[in-house]
């Protein structure tokens, strides 16, 4: 299938990110996959004010990310409360902040950036189904579906 700017479905899209980013990042065009049984119900289980990350792809996808505290912290640091361990992921590369109205993630001074919903960001509020990249990992946001 072609969309309106020839390219098809389920291509990559390699972006060059200019200024001190030397790494590429690549984008697939793949439609959002579903919530298997087992993520639909972790999410349908999540407390008021908590959110979940699940990786999409990456050395860990499939991993499941629970946001339960006012800061969360990612990155390749081994004390990082989200291990990400890859190359294209800094040490200490963003931070997931919870707000009255659930969490933003913020770039922390990464060399790759941060993306959210494939845009570069220093920091976005998220919406459940927001893909967040960090490196090579592509993370899926969902917040609890219930308020406290």
């Amino acid at each position: 299938m072609v969309d309106e700017q020839n390219t098809y479905v389920g291509d990559a899209t390699t972006i060059g990110v200019p200024g001190s980013h030397e790494a590429a990042a690549t984008l697939s065009t793949e439609a959002p996959r579903s919530l298997s049984p087992a993520d639909q119900a972790m999410v349908e289980a999540l407390r008021p004010n908590t959110a979940l990350l699940i990786a999409l792809s990456g050395p860990n996808a499939g991993a499941r990310f629970l946001l339960d505290a006012a800061e969360v912290s990612a990155g390749r640091h081994p004390k990082s409360d989200i291990f990400l361990d890859d190359i294209t992921v800094s040490r200490r590369h963003a931070i997931f902040v919870r707000d009255e109205d659930g969490y933003s993630v913020q770039d922390i001074g990464s060399l790759n950036g941060t993306y959210v919903a494939r845009q570069l960001v220093d920091q976005a509020k998220l919406r459940t189904g927001d893909e967040v990249m960090i490196g090579k990992y592509r993370l899926t946001y969902y917040a609890a579906l219930t308020k406290a």
